[in-house]
């Protein structure tokens, strides 16, 4: 029985020390509502759980004038066209070394430490 009481008298104990904190509010939910609504129609913050995303800037061009300026920027040869990595007869065509003189080279390179290890090279950011 003593066992029993002394439960009851924890579970009291605390039941009353958390039940304090939850009455403690300086606002009530109807003024916290009040508050919120009147921030959303000033601008202060935004309606919803997630931030608004913001606007995309406006272009001051139409297609018409975008299309052309592309059009002549890759006349002029300002930008490549096509995709973005240049082939091989881009790059100045075919390679002149036979296929063992570019192993050798390789096996060379890694000899001497001038490859990167398995896994750890990559494209640079």
């Amino acid at each position: 029985m003593k066992m029993k009481t002394a439960l009851s008298l924890v579970a009291a104990a605390a039941v009353a020390l958390f039940a304090q904190g939850s009455f403690a509010q300086d606002k009530s939910r109807a003024e916290v509502k009040e508050e919120t609504k009147a921030a959303v129609k000033k601008g202060e913050t935004t309606a919803g759980e997630a931030n608004a995303p913001t606007p995309k800037a406006k272009s001051t061009r139409n297609r018409a004038e975008r299309k052309a300026e592309t059009a002549a920027a890759e006349k002029s040869g300002a930008i490549k066209s096509g995709e973005s990595a240049p082939t091989m007869e881009k790059a100045g065509g075919k390679s002149d070394k036979a296929r063992a003189d570019v192993k050798a080279e390789t096996k060379k390179a890694v000899k001497e430490g001038g490859t990167p290890a398995a896994g750890e090279g990559g494209p640079k950011k």
